[in-house]
């Protein structure tokens, strides 16, 4: 049988299930159609018969039996004389079909139509990963990490696609170990050397979006809307959420019964602090809620200049401002205003502090409570008091103790 095991001779053929069966079979119907233009001068006369399944491939040849000597196109017309050597029973006016050797193309043919076939199947690939994850941007995807690089992290599908996940779109405290899965949010893709390359984001605001719609049903369902989300990533987040429903409470349906749905996102924002609030269109009341967790005395706004000052009691200062000013950088970045932070009385001298809520990616939390059990909620008033006498008061260790004066003393250095 004059056939050709198209698994065997053609590698990328069987690598090729993401490619749609009748593509396939088109692309490999058009390079043996070209192979026989090629030698014979025209496709015409010729049927090329994939078996997508098996992997055969059956070129068959159609020609019409006339009298000897009457033969007027050798491409479309057989002698009766050569027909009866083919099959006896074979008569005049009958249609000669006969399949074709593929090794009568030569072997130089057939290299040639190999590697115009994997060209073809190889670009088909690009189109359809080009196609499948520009359909998908903003999606969110589980990949399992197959290399980890300085700079990036290589990411496969499950349909072995590679993923890249570049040091940038990574949260700071994230860290990655071969065969592990990793969730990411299609970024971008990128054209490199004429080869798609699919970026992830684990940094962006649509991934913290994302997590939002699987973990609360009402974003999904639309009965809550996500205004806004400003991310300091694997520090702060804040997210403006506002109810089309005015029986749902939209913070407390992201938040959850104590926690329940956004615990599972902090955790996978590497510990980043969330703080959902209540859209509105009532800029200093959307101001006041964006500082949360500090608590506001009074505010002055410039609407033309899209400009507030703030102020706030001398304890809500460090609560406003966030620790390396991550608060009302964010503050800021939700409302669009440009937001100062003053003390409600000027004559007060009082020195910057921050909350120990702020240390919570450093110091781990049963310590901060320990601490607060004895007063010390703030870090100055850890730093006033001496080591000796914070091991006296506290049921800490020496060496803990010192580890977390050492944290806060270096947070007062870089301010």
């Amino acid at each position: 049988m004059a056939s050709i095991n198209l698994i065997e001779a053609f590698q990328d053929f069987k690598d090729a299930e993401n490619i749609d069966r009748p593509t396939m079979m088109k692309v490999v119907e058009d390079v043996f159609k070209t192979l026989l233009r090629k030698k014979f001068g025209s496709d015409e006369n010729f049927d090329v018969i994939v078996n997508a399944e098996k992997g055969d491939l059956e070129i068959i040849r159609r020609r019409m039996i006339v009298e000897d000597g009457e033969v007027m196109d050798p491409l479309a017309e057989v002698a009766y004389t050569d027909a009866i050597k083919i099959e006896p029973d074979f008569e005049v006016g009958e249609e000669l079909y006969e399949e074709v050797d593929i090794l009568d193309f030569g072997r130089r043919a057939i290299l040639a139509a190999k590697q115009t076939l994997a060209s073809r199947i190889s670009d088909l690939k690009k189109n359809v990963l080009l196609k499948k994850y520009s359909d998908r941007v903003g999606d969110i995807i589980s990949a399992e990490v197959y290399q980890v690089w300085k700079k990036e992290v290589l990411l496969l599908d499950d349909e072995n696609n590679e993923l890249i996940l570049p040091k940038s779109e990574q949260i700071p405290q994230d860290y990655f170990k071969k065969g592990e899965n990793v969730r990411a949010v299609v970024r971008r893709v990128d054209m490199k050397n004429n080869t798609p390359v699919i970026i992830l984001s684990r940094t962006s605001p649509e991934f913290l979006a994302k997590l939002l719609e699987i973990e609360v049903p009402e974003i999904f369902d639309g009965l809550i809307t996500i205004r806004k989300i400003v991310r300091e990533p694997g520090e702060r987040a804040k997210v403006a959420v506002e109810s089309f429903d005015d029986r749902i409470d939209p913070v407390g349906a992201c938040v959850g019964m104590k926690g329940s749905r956004i615990h599972g996102i902090v955790r996978e924002l590497k510990n980043e602090n969330i703080d959902v609030i209540n859209y509105t269109t009532n800029i200093q009341l959307l101001i006041q809620r964006s500082l949360t967790p500090a608590k506001i005395s009074y505010m002055e706004l410039d609407n033309d200049k899209k400009h507030a000052e703030v102020y706030l009691k001398a304890d809500q200062i460090s609560l406003a401002i966030g620790r390396r000013g991550v608060n009302i950088k964010l503050a800021c970045e939700l409302t669009g205003y440009d937001i100062d932070v003053y003390r409600e009385n000027e004559g007060e001298e009082e020195e910057f502090d921050i909350d120990m809520d702020e240390f919570t990616d450093e110091i781990e939390g049963w310590i901060i409570e320990e601490l607060k059990r004895v007063g010390c909620d703030t870090a100055r008033s850890v730093l006033n008091l001496t080591a000796d006498e914070l091991e006296r008061r506290t049921d800490l260790e020496r060496e803990t103790i010192e580890e977390v004066r050492r944290i806060l003393q270096e947070e007062f250095d870089r301010e």
